[in-house]
């Protein structure tokens, strides 16, 4: 056993703790976390606007893979600190460090914890920075996870001010990943929508691309951006209003659809994971629909109120607060949830007294809403009571029956652990069948392809023969009554053929969970199965590739005859070969769903899964890349 006492304790010092544990600052190493790099340089840029210096950010895609944000705001500081190192290393270089922890430097910001511009340094090959201030242009250059190999010095001079930051994250931490320009296109989009005036541009050098982003009225712009290829009830509203230092800006409209939309920022930085003010949002717009409702007598029979989830069914609502340093709490480093208590009453507030200002003015637009909410109402509690006749009552018999026909239950009734398989199709299915685990393992095949959850209504779904088998065999409702932690499942998996038919498939089956289901997703309960494209045989040896890399891999790695087989469907793999590379928890790879970006995500079921065909086939002109290519041979 090795030797454990007070030599075995080590401690990291500044950037060498970002190296070692790089997911602690920026979530990932992977293409996702690489982004992120992105993310904290360009938040520095836009704090300086959010504080009134600057009105222009661009972001370059250099041809070698490093990144360059510039700015027009002040420029870093660049004199002495009292560390005895200048201003603009102590930044780049020590974590903690940075001018958003007095009052002095910004009143508002979203680089809060001051790590950002350190860590982005501590994760890369190469970083310069320059700085245009003081009627000077400074530069400094850092290499190797921030060690300093050009001092800070003047390299000419200028009346312009601003920063510019260049760097290259180091591949020995970030492997096989490439910036993104439409990753970062649409990121910066998104931040433009957030800041009236602000410019932002972005480039690829490459591949010679270029987007330019600018609003006036951005969160009016962001709504009617989200709901472009959807029916919508009436022009956007939107209000602005500042309580206890806090500002409040709110833009929404609603949709003739089914799901709401909410996307929530704090000082420009996204909170995905909502927070104070959403809570205090969905609060105060609920309150305000009820007490139109009541002063105006439109509840009807036993009706004395709405649920909050039947206000906001079809809503499309972007959230943007400024707070102030001394009141701004996030939890996490990542930020993705705001904690400030007083934002919620704030947000409550404003909501509250601005939808009723509105819907007092505006009538018609109130009634059509409110018919809309109150018939959500009515879908709810039928789906509610149908949930509660399909387990108790006269209903339970039929889809039991319907059922027993194609679900190969679990023997376990536990749904901490048990599994759903959704596989397509008979031969596939008794292949599941035969190689699964009885004991949690339970598997539904499907026949051919199901309904699109995006054109089609959930009266629509609900006589789909294979969704309602879906619905019943999950057993945690559908639409707005459905409730994740009623689930009789941990996990849903997809296992579909590797195929453009199976991959079909995949996607009808996401976009009704997306849109009916949501919560599975939320609750990292939805999966893909990763069955392999191809066996190899070597005699004896036996080896599956799950990916062409893979492939080339093993034929490097294994020199020799060997016969190759393309599995073009999961019926060509007997049980024990599915159960070994496909089912086994010790053995199998499996896809989670999430969803990283709510806006993207709403956009893009809209834009692949609606009615509109021009946005699709734009969308995919310039996104996929066809290929005829299957090259598998020895």
């Amino acid at each position: 056993m090795a030797k454990y006492d007070e030599t075995s304790i080590k401690i990291l010092e500044g950037l060498e703790a970002v190296r070692k544990r790089p997911g602690m600052y920026i979530g990932s190493t992977d293409k996702r976390g690489m982004h992120h790099l992105v993310w904290e340089i360009v938040d520095n840029s836009i704090d300086e606007v959010i504080n009134g210096y600057g009105n222009h950010i661009k972001v370059i895609i250099n041809k070698d893979g490093s990144v360059t944000v510039a700015d027009n705001g002040r420029g870093v500081p660049t004199g002495m600190h009292e560390s005895g190192k200048s201003a603009i290393e102590v930044i780049y270089t020590i974590l903690h460090a940075g001018g958003k922890f007095t009052e002095d430097g910004y009143k508002v910001s979203g680089g809060l914890h001051g790590v950002g511009a350190s860590v982005v340094n501590a994760l890369s090959k190469y970083m310069q920075v320059v700085s245009y201030r003081d009627g000077k242009i400074w530069m400094i250059e850092f290499e190797n996870g921030g060690k300093v190999k050009t001092p800070l010095k003047v390299i000419g001079k200028s009346n312009k001010t601003g920063t510019i930051v260049k760097f290259l994250p180091d591949s020995e931490i970030f492997k096989n990943c490439n910036f993104s320009f439409t990753t970062i296109a649409e990121r910066m989009q998104e931040t433009a929508f957030l800041q009236n005036g602000l410019t932002i541009e972005v480039i690829d050098e490459a591949d010679q691309k270029a987007e330019k982003y600018h609003y006036e009225n951005g969160l009016t712009s962001f709504v009617e951006y989200m709901n472009e290829d959807k029916e919508t009830l009436h022009k956007v509203i939107n209000f602005t209003n500042t309580k206890e230092k806090i500002e409040v800006a709110i833009a929404l409209q609603y949709t003739n659809t089914y799901n709401e939309s909410i996307l929530s920022f704090v000082n420009n930085v996204k909170t995905v994971d909502g927070g104070s003010h959403e809570v205090g949002f969905k609060t105060g717009i609920t309150k305000a629909f009820n007490d139109y409702a009541k002063n105006n007598n439109l509840f009807k029979g036993k009706d004395t109120s709405l649920d909050g989830a039947d206000v906001r069914e079809g809503l499309t609502a972007v959230i943007s607060l400024k707070i102030p340093e001394e009141l701004l709490q996030f939890e996490g480093q990542t930020k993705g949830k705001l904690g400030t208590p007083i934002a919620r009453s704030v947000t409550e507030s404003i909501t509250y007294e601005s939808i009723k200002f509105f819907l007092e003015e505006n009538k018609e637009v109130a009634l059509t809403i409110l018919d809309k909410a109150m018939k959500s109402k009515v879908a709810r509690e039928a789906a509610r009571k149908a949930r509660e006749e399909a387990r108790n009552g006269k209903n339970k018999s039929k889809i039991e029956k319907n059922l027993s026909g194609k679900l190969a239950p679990a023997q376990s009734k536990n749904p901490k652990i048990n599994e759903l398989f959704l596989v397509e199709g008979n031969s596939a299915g008794g292949s599941a069948k035969g190689g699964r685990d009885r004991k949690f393992q339970a598997i539904l095949p499907l026949r051919g392809k199901v309904i699109n959850g995006e054109k089609a209504s959930l009266d629509e779904l609900l006589k789909n023969e294979e969704i309602n088998t879906i619905i019943h065999t999950v057993g945690a409702g559908v639409g707005q009554s459905f409730d994740a932690s009623e689930s009789n499942y941990d996990k849903v998996i997809i296992m579909t053929d590797a195929d453009v038919d199976g991959a079909h498939i995949q996607v009808l089956l996401l976009t009704f969970f997306y849109r009916y289901m949501r919560g599975l997703i939320e609750e990292g309960k939805l999966y893909l199965a990763m069955p392999p494209l191809y066996k190899l045989d070597y005699g004896k040896k036996r080896f599956y590739a799950y990916t062409d890399e893979e492939l080339a891999e093993i034929k490097n790695n294994n020199p020799g005859k060997c016969t190759i087989q393309r599995y073009k469907g999961l019926g060509e793999m007997n049980p024990e070969q599915l159960w070994e590379t496909t089912m086994n928890p010790d053995t199998r790879s499996l896809i989670r769903i999430n969803i990283n970006d709510a806006s993207l995500a709403e956009k893009r079921v809209s834009v692949l899964m609606g009615d509109k065909v021009e946005p699709r086939k734009d969308w995919i002109n310039e996104n996929v890349e066809f290929t005829m290519e299957d090259d598998y041979r020895v």
